[in-house]
């Protein structure tokens, strides 16, 4: 089937949060980015996909989507997903291999599977496989500046909210005090509630083996990027010394990158996140490649795209429901039910957004 692209509208936000947020490497986050990409073919149909930032580089992805992907894509086949996702990559690569284009080319992908499935009068979760029609969650909080207090309060809100997962961030200048902090959350949520850790890759090797074996006596289902993604050995060092189960993936964003990480890094969880690793084209190779290792295949971010992706997987894990609350500006936020989230049976990606609540937030470019 032939389809040609007539139009393709980007737009660029800039969304504050509540609070200021706070992590061990990426530090403050006052508002997070939000780029949104929609395509039009001349059928009519029409499809919306998006990136986001933690609050820095959305001009640049904003900027490669209009002046070097848009005047390329502009006539080609909008029904040909997985060829424009093979000429993307290949479009930008030599200025942005795993950097900024992986962001830009994502959100294109994401709105081409808006439109796919639109065409196919189908949700997004059966267009991908179709297994199940919820997953497990947890939410995950940044939360590095919180006093000890204040954060056994806020983990309480996830608790009341129907949660029964829930990871925090470990990587304070002394780990005296993420013991702390990862003590008395374990108290307040009791033994039943699955806790995870994420230390955004702050730590040396050495530094993250000290602090695994540390952990070991509150029952961490994940330790989260304890060191830098790069350094794949490092994360089997980490793991075959401690026996802790490790995850990362949010800073992986080629196939190779994964690749690498699968052969090497001994992991025991993956967190693909579409937005910067391919988009839903990216994404599905990524959990196929995790099942053909054994490996659960979980989230990062925009949980409410990544409840039709990890919904649908054989080998699906845990979907994370971040603090950039992407959700709250489309028209369906996250559902859960019995502490499990719930896909979306509306035709396409199952997200649609509130362009009115939006509009205070457009950036003029």
């Amino acid at each position: 089937m032939s389809d040609r692209i007539t139009h393709i509208e980007t737009r660029l936000f800039q969304v504050p949060l509540p609070e200021v947020l706070v992590d061990a490497k990426h530090g403050a986050h006052s508002h997070f980015e939000l780029i949104t990409v929609t395509i039009t073919l001349a059928s009519g149909f029409e499809g919306t996909g998006y990136t986001y930032t933690g609050g820095k580089g959305g001009r640049a992805i904003y900027s490669v989507i209009e002046y070097d992907i848009k005047p390329e894509l502009l006539g080609q086949n909008g029904c040909d997903v997985e060829a424009i996702y093979d000429w993307l990559e290949w479009h930008t690569h030599y200025v942005g291999r795993g950097g900024i284009a992986s962001f830009a080319n994502s959100a294109v992908d994401i709105a081409l599977w808006d439109i796919r499935c639109k065409m196919s009068d189908s949700p997004l979760w059966k267009m991908v496989g179709g297994t199940a029609k919820q997953c497990k969650a947890y939410r995950g909080g940044i939360d590095l500046n919180y006093s000890k207090e204040k954060l056994v309060k806020r983990v309480q809100t996830y608790l009341d909210a129907g949660f029964n997962g829930v990871k925090i961030k470990v990587g304070k200048e002394k780990l005296e005090e993420d013991v702390e902090r990862v003590a008395a959350v374990r108290e307040r949520i009791g033994p039943d509630i699955t806790f995870m850790v994420d230390a955004n890759y702050s730590m040396s090797v050495t530094q993250a083996i000290t602090a695994a074996e540390s952990f070991k006596p509150y029952d961490i289902l994940w330790f989260e990027e304890p060191t830098i993604p790069d350094d794949y050995q490092g994360y089997a060092q980490i793991a075959k010394t401690t026996n802790m189960a490790l995850a990362m993936g949010e800073n992986l964003h080629t196939l190779h990158e994964f690749g690498y990480a699968f052969e090497q890094a001994h992991l025991s969880f993956i967190q693909p996140d579409a937005s910067n690793c391919g988009g839903i084209s990216g994404w599905l190779k990524v959990a196929e490649m995790a099942r053909a290792y054994g490996v659960s295949v979980c989230t990062h971010g925009m949980q409410e795209l990544h409840v039709n992706l990890l919904s649908a997987q054989p080998n699906s894990g845990w979907l994370e429901v971040h603090s950039f609350p992407i959700d709250q500006y489309t028209t369906r936020p996250l559902v859960l039910d019995q502490h499990m989230a719930v896909v979306s049976d509306d035709s396409g990606i199952g997200v649609a957004f509130e362009w009115a609540k939006l509009e205070p937030y457009v950036v003029s470019l």
